[in-house]
């Protein structure tokens, strides 16, 4: 359901680039970033998980359609993160590509960021 109707709404990067889109869905701010994550493009993600003034974020960070990240989109992550902690909300990751899964579990970023293997799971408390 909440899964279909984000499909209509995303947007396919092209490689090497990053685009991202937002879209909300039960008051969750959807976040589907595609195309590589890395230090010539991560500007993108930083602003589109910028939290500042508002209180008490919920976000989701589609990210089945990011082909790489870099430590950029790591630390990008852990910054968020820290973010939406301190505004009292949560963020979570969903259904992250094998490569970008294998550098989340290597930071050991899945240990404090919630990682579900699909959208729904992750829009799902």
């Amino acid at each position: 359901m909440a899964e279909e109707r984000m499909t209509d709404r995303e947007q396919v990067g092209n490689l090497g680039k990053l685009t991202v889109v937002a879209a909300a869905t039960d008051g969750i701010r959807v976040l589907s970033p595609a195309g590589e994550i890395d230090y010539t493009n991560a500007e993108t993600l930083r602003q589109a998980l910028d939290v500042t003034g508002i209180t008490r974020p919920r976000i989701v960070v589609d990210l089945r359609q990011v082909t790489f990240m870099d430590s950029t989109g790591v630390n990008i992550l852990i910054a968020a993160y820290q973010a939406v902690t301190a505004a009292e909300g949560w963020i979570r990751l969903a259904a992250p590509t094998q490569a970008v899964l294998r550098v989340l579990q290597l930071v050991g970023i899945d240990s404090f960021i919630a990682c579900r293997p699909t959208l729904r799971e992750a829009l799902t408390p």
